[in-house]
This record gives C-alpha cells, structure tokens and sequence, in this order.
C-alpha cells in the first residue's frame, strides 16, 4: 500500500481527489516535519468524513434539482482546498426535491461509520429562506446543552453545514438558483450504529453526528502514530528548533501558528497520545514545548490521563468542579459544573460566573506535563481552545 497525504489526496476508496499527486520519493536530505509529514509517515490510507460525504451528496442532489441530472463522480472543496471526487450510491429526482448517497469510506481508520450510507435530500424553499437542516433517518437530534449546537437542532455539526451551505450557494450560482433550500441528511442504519458511539450519554438521541472540521479522516494505528511523534520531535531538534508544540489537531495547530510563529517542523501531530510526545521529549529535550487543544481533551491530561482518546479516557466532571471550587466557585455551582452534560458545558457555566476553570485546566495540565518530563530541561505552557479555535483558558510558561 503507498503512502496516502491527506492533504493533496488518495488514489484509493470511494473518494478520488483530482488535485493529487504526491511526487517521488524523497531522499533523506529531503525530509520534512510537520504535521503533514507526520501523517505520510503513518503510511495508512486515509478517509472521508460523514460531513464530506454530506456534503457532496447535498452538491449532487441539489445540482440535479436545478439541471435534472445528478454529476457522477461529484467533486467538492474541502476547508483546506482539497478537491476529492466521490461516486454515487444512490439518487432520486422528483418535481420538488432530489436526494443523493455517497457511501462513506474511512480509509484505514477503524471507523464505525466506514461503509454507511449518507444521504441528503434537498428541498426548494421560498426565497430568502437561507439554509435549513433537518435530521432524517439515522441522525441525530440535541436533546441536552453543552454541544456546539442548540437543543432541538439536527446533529449536524458546524463545519459540515458551512460546507453544505457553501456548496450550495456555488451550485446555486452556476445554475441559476436561488440557494434557499432545506437539507435533510440521513444515515442508513444510522440510529444503530450511533449505539457504539457517545451520542446517547450525550444527548444526541436517534442516530448519528455528522462530523468533520477538515472533511478528512486521519486514521490511526497506536505504534504508527507513536513513532511518527518521535520523527517528528527529531525533525525539529535537527533543525534547531528550540521551540516546538503538540497540537491535538488542525483547529490548535492554527491556534500555535497565530500565537507563536511557529514554522512547520516545529509542529507536532500530538494527536491523543500526549504521553508519547511528553516521554520522547524527556529523553530528547527542547528548550519549549507548548501543549495546545480542545478545553475538554486537556482536561484529560490535566487529571492525569496520558491517552486523551474518548475510548480510554473520559472528561471527569468531578474533577472539574474540584478546580472550579478552587477558582472561586460557589457549592451550588460546582454541583453544576459536576453534572454538566459536556466539558464544555461546565466550562460555559464558569465563564458565566467568572470563574475561570479554563485557565486552572491549562495551568494543571502543564504541571502534569512537567511531572512526565521528571525533571528535564524543557519549559512547558498549556493552552486550552474551544471547537472555534477560540483561547479558553492558559498557562505561564514554567
């Protein structure tokens, strides 16, 4: 199998970029780090999102509402100028309405969505309308706060409806339409396989997210992703890079880049595995590293936990409440910020007092980090983001 880049493509699965092309091989004094060189290393073919699969059957669907034919393949922009290209599973075109599916492929990401089938139906609406999103079969409803969305919505996340939105809007302008539409996604057996996920204990009830800030799915194997960390921090120390970050994804890599400057080589692809870039670190020191990622993932680390993935840590809304007793918050609080449907919304009820929980995380998730380093000379900071990329919360640097 070769190498797949996830940022120019794959010539595998159900979703063929155009623009792809990776080039020769490169000799050793080629060799680059980064997040993207990160990722080819892994050497695992990656996926599509179910909000890139969304969105492309929206594109085909509504394409066909307005000139009575469906394009097969379909090919959308993805957030980062990716051009994937995706067949068609299934279309239906009636006087008012037309639907398509794409079949989702996750790559090698071990993916309970891999192979379900997301359609979209779009409807005309009257004009000045705008968009509208209905959850249809197989996704999910909000039931409770603290999600990025309010309760009642379908859980179809931001990112994936500016995607939508966008594409119809392009469609609208080829074709002479007016780009009011409503858009009802579905997922076949979505409702079922949702009950391996978090949906549920999260109050997404009937079904599925769709997902995706990117429109990729990275996918991760433990020890590839481990030692692409390593080749990473290598990468970086031999370019005399004194400073470098462990992002948890491209939303905090953003984040880094905006705060510090920071080139390429000297951003690491942490991912979930905080530990493996703390302990390789330790044995090969830099003179800083920044921590950086979502509020509710480095809380995790601030507790403790070392793997930050929701299958083998989880946000421990007693312990946030602990840190927020300490930031100043009242007992009636705490008891709200220990029975928060997320961490986020726990953050939210402290931001709203004035408590600021964000900042007590970053600051307890750095002095964890600095216990995994056992002493070594590396200054840490920790910054804390929310799913906008917004700072929340962060540490000085020691």
């Amino acid at each position: 199998m070769g190498v797949a880049d996830p940022f120019m493509g794959s010539s595998g699965g159900r979703g063929v970029d155009r623009a792809s092309g990776t080039g020769g091989p490169q000799g050793p004094d080629q060799v680059k780090g980064g997040r993207r060189a990160q990722l080819e290393h892994t050497g695992l073919r990656h996926g599509w999102t179910t909000g890139a699969c969304a969105t492309a059957a929206t594109t085909a669907a509504y394409t066909a509402l307005l000139t009575g034919e469906f394009p097969d393949p379909v090919t959308i922009t993805l957030p980062k100028g990716q051009t994937p290209s995706f067949a068609l599973a299934a279309e239906e075109l009636t006087g008012s309405s037309a639907m398509a599916g794409i079949v989702k492929d996750a790559g090698d990401d071990p993916d309970v969505t891999h192979g379900a089938l997301v359609r979209a139906t779009v409807r005309r609406l009257p004009p000045g309308s705008g968009v509208l999103f209905k959850a249809g079969p197989g996704v999910g409803t909000i039931t409770r706060p603290g999600l990025p969305l309010p309760v009642g919505e379908a859980a179809v996340n931001p990112v994936p409806r500016r995607m939508m939105s966008e594409h119809v809007a392009e469609v609208a302008a080829r074709h002479g339409g007016s780009g009011d539409v409503e858009i009802t996604v579905s997922v076949d057996h979505g409702e079922e396989i949702a009950r391996s996920t978090w949906n549920p204990r999260l109050g997404i009830l009937g079904g599925l997210s769709i997902l995706g800030t990117t429109g990729i799915v990275v996918p991760y194997s433990c020890s590839a992703w481990i030692d692409s960390i390593r080749r990473g921090v290598d990468v970086a120390r031999a370019a005399g890079r004194a400073h470098v970050a462990g992002c948890t994804g491209s939303t905090s890599e953003k984040t880094v880049v905006a705060e510090y400057g920071l080139p390429e080589d000297a951003l690491l692809d942490m991912g979930d595995f905080a530990g493996a870039v703390l302990k390789y670190i330790r044995r090969h020191p830099v003179d800083r590293l920044t921590i950086c990622g979502g509020f509710a993932k480095l809380s995790k680390l601030a507790a403790g936990h070392l793997d930050l993935h929701s299958g083998r840590s989880q946000v421990d809304k007693g312990f946030l409440a602990e840190l927020a007793g300490i930031g100043g918050a009242d007992e009636a609080l705490a008891a709200e910020v220990a029975t928060a449907n997320t961490g986020l919304a726990a953050l939210r009820l402290c931001q709203a007092a004035g408590v600021p929980l964000g900042d007590l995380v970053a600051r307890t998730a750095r002095d964890e980090a600095l216990a995994v380093l056992r002493g070594a000379p590396v200054a840490v900071d920790v910054i804390c983001i929310d799913r906008a990329g917004t700072i929340v919360g962060r540490s000085s640097v020691a």
